[in-house]
């Protein structure tokens, strides 16, 4: 019998504004076990597809137009629904400006993954906050 894959009922949410991008991504996450893969082009997009799908985890691109990841994450972080507000949030940038850092400190991202990203970045961003958000 085929051992179960430790990522059985994740599912990813990508926002990002570059298809290239959101290609590369999904196929990176699909190659460690990920089956469940969600995507949006921009911000709201991702706004309106993290209240339908509920994501275990969302990749968020921080320079979108026209909503930006940091709207996003703003956005995000003031819902009302607290499952939802907490969803756990890796910024994808290559951007390590210092503004950008301390807003994701402000906002609680839960990680960074510098573009382009690589299949062992991912990987272990990933279960360190899978393994965060695990139950105690």
């Amino acid at each position: 019998m085929a051992q179960a894959s430790p990522y059985n009922g994740v599912t990813v949410l990508i926002i990002e504004d570059e298809s290239h991008t959101r290609l590369l991504i999904k196929r990176l996450l699909l190659q460690i076990g990920i089956v469940s893969v969600v995507e949006a082009g921009e911000g709201k997009a991702g706004l309106d597809e993290t209240v339908r799908t509920r994501p275990t985890v969302i990749l968020c691109d921080v320079h979108m137009e026209p909503v930006s990841g940091r709207e996003f994450l703003r956005t995000l972080r003031g819902l009302k629904v607290r499952s939802i507000a907490l969803t756990p949030v890796i910024f994808l940038t290559a951007d390590a400006n210092r503004d950008t850092v301390l807003f994701a400190k402000e906002h609680n991202v839960n990680g960074y993954l510098v573009k382009p990203v690589s299949l062992t970045d991912l990987k272990s961003r990933l279960d360190a906050v899978l393994k965060g958000s695990a139950p105690r």
